[in-house]
C-alpha cells in the first residue's frame, strides 16, 4: 500500500495509534475513542514535546464556519482522551496542560511508518524511538529499552548489596576491624545509615523505571548528587570479600562501582531525556 494512503502509525508506552483506521490500541486491544479526541491525540503525537495551542486545535477540529462552544467541546475531548489513556491532569504521564497556552505530549513517541525524521527545531526537544534528544546530541542513539533495562538492573544490584550487607552486618564490622583496625561499631553505623538512605533512593528509581515514569531522567539528575556519595562509599564494598575474590579482583570491582553512578546518569538521560518547554 502506498505510503500516502497507508496513514501514520505511532507508539507510546503500551499504546499504538493507527491514523488510517482511526484506532487506538493498548497491548493490542482496541480502545473506544471518539473522532474528536482521536484527532486531538494525532495533533499532539505529530509534535511530541512541543506545545500545541488551543487555537491550533480549534482550526483543525472546528472550521471557521462551524458554530460550537469551542472551550467546552475541547475540554470534553481532552477529558475523554485522558480517560482512554488512564491519564490525569494533576499527574500527567502523557498529556500536560499548559495554562492559557494549550497542551503538550510529554511521553516518548515512536513512529512506526518509517517516515524520515524532520530536523528538530531550535530550542525544542525531539524524542523518537531511539530516545535521542536535542539537548544532548552527543548521547548514543539506541533503542530506549536498552538503557532503561540497564538502569533498572543497576538499581536492583544496589538493593542486593544493601540487603546482603545488612544481613551480615556484624560480620562486616569484624572484617573491617581485623583488616584495618576500625571499630566495628563505626563500620556498622556507616553501613546502616548509607544503606537506609540508599534503599529509599533505589526503591524510588526502580519503581519509576518499572512503571516507565517519563520524568525519571529529570528527577534522577537531582537525585544524582545524593546517590553519588552513597555509591562512592559502597564502591569499597568489594574489599569486604577479598578472602573470596582476592585483592586484585576487589580493586577491579571497586573501579567499576566508582564509574557506576556516572553510568546511571547517562543511562537515565538516554532512556528519559528531559524536555524543553
Amino acid at each position: 500500500m502506498p505510503k500516502d494512503t497507508q496513514g501514520r502509525r505511532f507508539r507510546f508506552g503500551l499504546y499504538e495509534v493507527n491514523e488510517s483506521s482511526g484506532e487506538l490500541r493498548k497491548n493490542g486491544d482496541r480502545l473506544r475513542l471518539q473522532e474528536q479526541p482521536f484527532q486531538v491525540l494525532l495533533m499532539l503525537l505529530e509534535r511530541p514535546g512541543e506545545a500545541v495551542s488551543r487555537d491550533e486545535l480549534r482550526e483543525r477540529l472546528w472550521p471557521a464556519d462551524t458554530f460550537v462552544d469551542f472551550d467546552h467541546s475541547l475540554n470534553t475531548a481532552i477529558n475523554k482522551l485522558r480517560e482512554a489513556l488512564g491519564d490525569t491532569a494533576g499527574n500527567p504521564r502523557f498529556i500536560e496542560t499548559l495554562p492559557r497556552r494549550g497542551y503538550r505530549f510529554i511521553a516518548p513517541v515512536e513512529r512506526l511508518d518509517e517516515e524520515p525524521e524532520t530536523p528538530a527545531k531550535p530550542g525544542k526537544v525531539e524524542t523518537g524511538a531511539e530516545g535521542s534528544t536535542g539537548r544532548y546530541p552527543d548521547l548514543p542513539t539506541v533503542d530506549r529499552k536498552i538503557p532503561r533495562t540497564l538502569f533498572g538492573v543497576l538499581q536492583g544490584m544496589y538493593l542486593l548489596f544493601y540487603g546482603i550487607a545488612l544481613w551480615r552486618l556484624s560480620e562486616c564490622g569484624l572484617r573491617v576491624y581485623f583488616r584495618w583496625n576500625i571499630r566495628p561499631g563505626l563500620t556498622e553505623s556507616v553501613i546502616l545509615v548509607t544503606a537506609m538512605v540508599g534503599i529509599c533512593v533505589r526503591l524510588y528509581t526502580l519503581n519509576a523505571t518499572l512503571f516507565d515514569y517519563v520524568h525519571l531522567g529529570r528527577k534522577f539528575q537531582r537525585l544524582f548528587w545524593l546517590a553519588l556519595p552513597l555509591d562512592l562509599v559502597w564502591a569499597l564494598s568489594p574489599f569486604l570479600i577479598t578472602h573470596l575474590i582476592g585483592t586484585g579482583l576487589a580493586f577491579a570491582c571497586c573501579v567499576a562501582l566508582v564509574y557506576s553512578p556516572f553510568a546511571q546518569r547517562v543511562l537515565a538521560l538516554m532512556a528519559y531525556p528531559p524536555r524543553a518547554a
